[in-house]
């Protein structure tokens, strides 16, 4: 096999993965150009057509499947082989990608990969934040940080912490509009919203009496951004009531500026988990990255949680 053949298989099975042969070649450092003038000669020398190619849509033919499953098998046996030798050596190395939540990732995680790039000084950080849930293929993220339990069975899910989302507000909101003391109060209050790529997060869960309660806050009443840090400084701000995981919150309620409402009403949550690809979790920079966490979220339980009530 020539060598740069490989380089054609993984253009072909990236193709294949995003439905696209540009952002295939982008995602390799390949033109458009480039990217399929390889694909072309692939196709040459293997005497068959792997896709059926429009200007809108990349299809693969029944050659195509074939070709794609036994490209996967030989690739992640080259991968494994690679991370093996490096995994013989005496430091990880090369660069590790994560995924996380805005305000979690500028705050916790941000501090904790400091201490991290300190133990492995050979190791680049790519850190992607969005409260909009990533896909890891075509994001290219060895890992994601979630909160709530992973719906994709493809994905290794490792629990890192315990986790629930509690509504709070600043002393100087309750102050002008006052405290809710059940669900049905919030009809009077206004609101702080999260917009994500599937919506607004605007429907909050509670179990009043047994039974489950919700409550849909309006759009045009609410102050709404995409981005979770924000909206725990409007919530700081006083501009209404948040809805935030207790990690973004927990500091903050600990030293009163953020205060619980309606505790007793909240519902308990799957926790935090690390997500990955089964083949990316063999790759020793990835693992030595989930260990670390599974570490100092340990560690950051016992201390940010300590004292903070649980539903």
């Amino acid at each position: 096999m020539a060598t740069d053949r490989l380089g054609d298989m993984r253009l072909f099975v990236e193709a294949a993965a995003l439905g696209s042969l540009s952002a295939a070649g982008r995602k390799l450092g390949l033109s458009p150009a480039a990217a399929s003038a390889r694909l072309i000669k692939l196709e040459a020398a293997l005497h068959t057509k792997l896709f059926d190619r429009t200007t809108r849509q990349l299809r693969l033919t029944e050659e195509g499947r074939f070709y794609l499953q036994h490209c996967g098998v030989a690739l992640q046996a080259i991968d494994e082989a690679e991370a093996g030798l490096q995994a013989s050596g005496k430091e990880v190395c090369g660069k590790v990608r994560i995924s996380a939540s805005a305000d979690f990732g500028r705050n916790l995680l941000n501090d904790w990969l400091q201490d991290f790039s300190a133990m492995h000084p050979d190791l680049n950080i790519a850190l992607t934040l969005s409260d909009s849930v990533s896909n890891l293929v075509q994001d290219d993220i060895d890992l994601a940080i979630r909160f709530g339990q992973p719906r994709d069975s493809s994905m290794i899910a490792r629990q890192l912490a315990p986790n629930w989302r509690v509504l709070c507000a600043s002393p100087h909101y309750l102050a002008r509009y006052g405290e809710p003391q059940n669900p049905a109060d919030l009809i009077d209050h206004r609101f702080i919203v999260l917009v994500t790529s599937a919506g607004p997060l605007n429907t909050f869960h509670f179990v009043v009496e047994g039974h489950a309660w919700d409550h849909v806050v309006p759009m045009a009443e609410t102050w709404e951004t995409n981005d979770g840090a924000l909206a725990r400084e409007w919530a700081l701000a006083g501009h209404g009531i948040a809805r935030k995981t207790i990690w973004d919150a927990a500091e903050d309620i600990r030293t009163g500026r953020l205060k619980v409402l309606l505790p007793d009403f909240c519902l308990p949550e799957a926790g935090v988990y690390a997500v990955l690809h089964g083949n990316r979790y063999r790759i020793p920079r990835v693992r030595v990255l989930l260990d670390f966490l599974v570490e100092r979220f340990g560690q950051a339980a016992e201390e940010l949680l300590r004292n903070v009530k649980a539903p």
